[in-house]
């Protein structure tokens, strides 16, 4: 026997209740692991964004000054602080900075292609560091040259500094200038004084991770400024290979030797960046984490009520399934129709779940600057919500295709 798709609309329609909860929920359940899944994959992609960092023999140590110096005697003190760290047999290299990269926030600054834009042509991250922060982070000079001692500056508390030379990201130097002649070229980061390029690295993160920062992504410059902030500064440093664990012991008793009157908190003050990864996308991980659970617990739930709702109906249409198989129909036959109302339900609530979806996509676009979804997690969800629709309505269709002719002889 031939399936009939306006006998299965017919008892459709006598089940209209049923029918529409059962479609709304299919419908709802597409909209949200739909985007569900686009969010997962965002920040999952997120965990293994490149930082340019040699990550693997860097650590940062966050030094906090106990007492007040004048601006001379800060970076008397740093400069000493810089000479014993990198004296360390374990040590490769050490800078001063402002910040560092997967930081989670730090100093950014609108950049301009004249003085007198009003309106910038983009966002950079600022590092300030002197001739051996590239070295230090390991990061990659793909063009021009590094920092000369006679380029750094010095830059006291609440003190504006902006250096003639820059050294920026290709991410930065591509979107001032696309030509790819950024070299010697000069742009605004501070105030009416230029800065001209003098070297491009490539990558080099910014310190933030947020989805603010993504549109600004692998934006980074570095200034040539040794910080001599009477509160403080971070000292990056890089050990030699194999040799991070004794660097990170050796670095701040070392420091204590130049002077006791600063402060390391013994909990976050030195983080390798295992550590300062794992922090930093720690809230991309639960937000995975967290849409992974309501993508299971939707799917549970929605092949739930298609079994509930499917064995509740065979249980109904006992006699008229026993009248069926009286006239001739075989278990396939049941089986397939079984298959077929419940694919047409599927159906009429993936075709919904997909206006929602996209409906929910944009207004998170609007609300929280996201990307828009690819049609590509739409298609997965409604094989997934096809496929599972038909698993699950599966096992009471199977019962009802055992139905025995003999049923059609029982009273109601």
């Amino acid at each position: 026997m031939s399936i009939q798709i306006r006998p299965i609309l017919t008892a459709l329609r006598r089940h209209k209740a049923g029918t529409v909860l059962i479609t709304l929920q299919i419908a709802l359940t597409l909209a949200i692991v739909c985007n569900a899944l686009f969010i997962i994959h965002a920040r999952l992609a997120s965990l293994s964004e490149v930082s340019g960092v040699d990550e693997s023999s860097v650590f940062v140590i966050k030094n906090q000054w106990a007492t007040e110096w004048p601006t001379a005697q800060v970076d008397a003190q740093v400069q000493a602080d810089l000479l014993a760290l990198r004296q360390l047999p374990a040590v490769r290299d050490a800078s001063p900075a402002n910040g560092y990269p997967l930081q989670g926030g730090g100093w950014d600054n609108f950049v301009t292609l004249t003085p007198e834009q009003t309106q910038p042509t983009t966002d950079s991250a600022v590092y300030t560091g002197d001739e051996h922060f590239i070295d230090t982070l390991g990061v990659k000079l793909v063009a021009g040259r590094n920092f000369r001692p006679d380029d750094v500056m010095v830059m006291g508390t609440q003190q504006a500094v902006t250096p003639p030379t820059v050294i920026v990201s290709k991410a930065l130097a591509d979107r001032l200038f696309p030509g790819g002649d950024a070299l010697g070229k000069s742009f605004y980061a501070m105030g009416a004084t230029p800065s001209t390029i003098i070297g491009i690295v490539d990558p080099l993160h910014r310190q933030g991770v947020s989805q603010w920062n993504k549109a600004y992504a692998g934006q980074s410059l570095i200034w040539p400024i040794r910080s001599a902030d009477s509160r403080g500064l971070y000292y990056i440093v890089r050990a030699k290979p194999g040799q991070l664990a004794a660097a990170m012991r050796e670095a701040p008793k070392a420091l204590y030797a130049q002077s006791r009157l600063r402060i390391i908190d013994a909990k976050d003050g030195i983080q390798d960046y295992a550590t300062i990864r794992h922090k930093v996308y720690d809230g991309d991980r639960g937000m995975a984490i967290l849409m992974g659970i309501i993508c299971v617990v939707l799917l549970a739930i929605t092949a739930a009520g298609i079994v509930g709702l499917t064995s509740f109906w065979v249980g109904q249409r006992r006699k008229q399934i026993g009248v069926r198989r009286a006239l001739g129909a075989k278990q396939r036959d049941i089986l397939a129709y079984f298959l077929t109302e419940n694919f047409l339900i599927s159906a009429a609530g993936v075709t919904l779940g997909i206006v929602l979806a996209f409906a929910f996509n944009l207004w998170t676009v609007t609300r929280f600057a996201l990307d828009r979804m690819s049609l590509a997690y739409v298609g997965v969800g409604v094989i997934v919500l096809l496929l599972l629709g038909q698993a699950a309505v599966l096992a009471p269709a199977l019962r009802a295709s055992r139905v025995s002719p003999v049923e059609a002889t029982r009273s109601v």
